[in-house]
């Protein structure tokens, strides 16, 4: 893997790569996709096939970076989240640099439309926080056990509220939030103006079709980003945007 921007690299080490995906703002809230070259999220309903060995390397690499993983209830039943979200590597380079060992999982689920006994709940390496905007009962909580924190936040444009979301996480010193997904999930954040940072990875296929595109609202946002950082490999462009806050 080769870095184009801000300044040339041939072969690009790992630990490069973690310095110029860090930051030190918090709250820094990251979403990562991957796409087609014609704006597609998805082949057959999954990003997997839209993937490279380069994409996994960021992937994983972004990951070691993040205090908390944030995914959407639609992501976790399509692609699974089962188990460890961080290899054993990842999990010493976390420790080594003061972060705990596996960051935290945090699910979004408006409707709360998830089986208590999921293995996302039953696998995973960390208790699991989930938002939502059903009315959080006594029975319910005890219906997902003590490993599962239940979070009621606000709903707002038919979700869960974005701000609410982060604000929650930052106070609990998971400032560094990355998120995996779904399209609704990165909508609502960006329509919110709770996005820092769109690691977009772009696969060099067409798809065309009625696929999902990286985002999914209804309503429309303009804001203006920039481009921190591009990368390239076997065709694949990996890109950091941050938002431009003087815009």
């Amino acid at each position: 893997m080769r870095a184009l921007l801000p300044e040339s690299i041939t072969n690009i080490s790992d630990e490069q790569l973690l310095e110029r995906y860090n930051s030190e703002q918090r709250p820094f809230v990251r979403f990562n996709f991957v796409s087609s070259i014609d704006g597609s999220a998805q082949v057959d309903g999954l990003s997997a096939a839209l993937g490279s060995e380069g994409d996994h390397r960021i992937f994983a690499l972004i990951r070691r970076l993040a205090d908390v993983i944030v995914v959407g209830s639609g992501t976790v039943r399509a692609e699974g989240y089962e188990g460890a979200l961080v290899s054993a590597q990842d999990s010493q380079w976390r420790t080594s640099h003061g972060l705990r060992a596996h960051p935290a999982l945090a699910i979004i689920s408006t409707g709360l439309n998830l089986d208590p006994d999921a293995p996302i709940f039953t696998q995973s390496p960390v208790p699991v926080m989930v938002f939502t905007t059903v009315d959080v009962t006594a029975e319910l909580r005890q219906s997902f056990g003590e490993d599962v924190e239940l979070i009621q936040v606000a709903q707002r444009d038919g979700g869960c509220d974005a701000a609410e979301i982060v604000a929650y996480l930052d106070q609990h010193d998971l400032g560094f939030i990355h998120c995996e997904g779904g399209p609704h999930i990165f909508g609502q954040f960006a329509t919110a103006g709770a996005v820092d940072s769109a690691c977009v990875s772009y696969s060099p296929v067409l798809v065309a079709g009625e696929g999902k595109r990286i985002t999914a609202h209804d309503k429309e946002t303009f804001q203006q980003f920039s481009l921190h950082s591009l990368f390239e490999e076997e065709n694949m462009l990996f890109s950091d945007y941050r938002i431009n806050k003087s815009a």
